[in-house]
């Protein structure tokens, strides 16, 4: 569970705007799409085969499923991921599952959309450290997707068609109804009576639902909570300051299967998570920015594993991929 705040709004306005009485619902199994083109089997299936391909990275040794791997639920299991030759880099790894539902893309927001999203790592030197248009030639270069790039966007390879191919590939990772979806259907057994308490806990007394409600369980907002300093967050997009250490509310829908968790993956377990926000939460960040959200000292450790069991009824099937044949 992780607080964030808007970016039209400071955090703790926006937190004493919102009633404690959130909406939630099942999961879409359709994700909205701006361009009729990415929703073609064809184009879902040239973006898969780019989502594998190290030719998308300077070396060739890199692909996007490098650090997001179909059997880690799309994340790469690491604290923070590993960037190209082998660099670590300053932040977790999130999972791609349902990431077509988000209208905010990256811990700190930069992207509106998959499409800008898709080759900002692509040509990130930490990153894939591909230049753009020598990755143009290479792919032209190669008659399979040349074809390819012909039938979906009557063209030859370019940046856009490369960016649509991911995106749609990436808006197909849509997770199949998790027991809390069942259970929001009104099949009351499909939570245990531990998962049920922590439900309570989570929109009550713990007030987690705050932040994390909806669909995906996110409101994407952006929050500053103390999980470690030094990472300006929103600010290095936003340039404002008081943005300082503020990361984007993940979603929790397959949780349980995408720790380490948090924007540097600092807590290994959602026990760990949990324990944050109930005694770990700082009083204070070193350049004296307030933090949105206090410990919970009024509740007691003997309900942290009731929300725990909650949390873990949010996690769909994932479709099942596996590495195409390339051209």
């Amino acid at each position: 569970m992780v607080f964030m705040a808007q970016l039209a709004l400071s955090s703790r306005d926006a937190a004493r705007a919102e009633p404690r009485n959130k909406k939630f619902v099942p999961l879409p199994q359709v994700v909205p799409v701006r361009d009729d083109r990415t929703t073609t089997p064809e184009t879902v299936s040239l973006g898969k085969q780019l989502f594998f391909d190290p030719r998308l990275s300077g070396d060739n040794a890199m692909s996007c499923a490098s650090c997001h791997l179909p059997e880690k639920a799309w994340t790469d299991g690491l604290p923070q991921g590993k960037g190209n030759g082998g660099r670590e880099l300053r932040r977790n790894t999130p999972t791609l599952l349902n990431v077509g539902f988000l209208s905010r893309l990256f811990w700190d927001g930069r992207a509106a959309n998959l499409e800008e999203q898709a080759l900002v790592p692509i040509q990130s030197c930490d990153e894939m450290n591909q230049n753009l248009d020598e990755l143009e030639q290479e792919l032209n270069a190669v008659p399979g997707y040349a074809a390819q790039f012909k039938t979906v966007f009557g063209s030859e390879a370019t940046q856009a068609g490369i960016a649509q191919a991911l995106a749609a590939f990436q808006r197909s990772l849509i997770t199949e109804p998790a027991p809390f979806d069942r259970y929001l259907a009104g099949e009351k057994d499909a939570l245990s009576y531990s998962a049920q308490r922590g439900f309570e806990l989570f929109k009550g007394e713990a007030d987690c639902a705050r932040c994390h409600h909806g669909p995906l369980l996110s409101d994407e907002r952006f929050y500053r909570l103390g999980a470690s300093f030094g990472d300006a967050g929103l600010a290095a997009v936003s340039g404002n300051h008081d943005d300082k250490g503020k990361f984007r509310t993940p979603s929790l829908r397959n949780i349980a299967q995408t720790g380490p968790y948090m924007h540097d993956g600092s807590l290994a377990t959602l026990t760990d998570v949990v324990t944050f926000y109930y005694r770990g939460v700082p009083t204070s960040t070193p350049d004296e920015l307030p933090l949105d959200v206090q410990p919970l000292y009024g509740q007691s450790f003997s309900e942290i594993s009731d929300l725990v069991s909650f949390l873990e009824t949010l996690s769909g099937k994932a479709p099942e991929i596996t590495p195409p044949d390339l051209p």
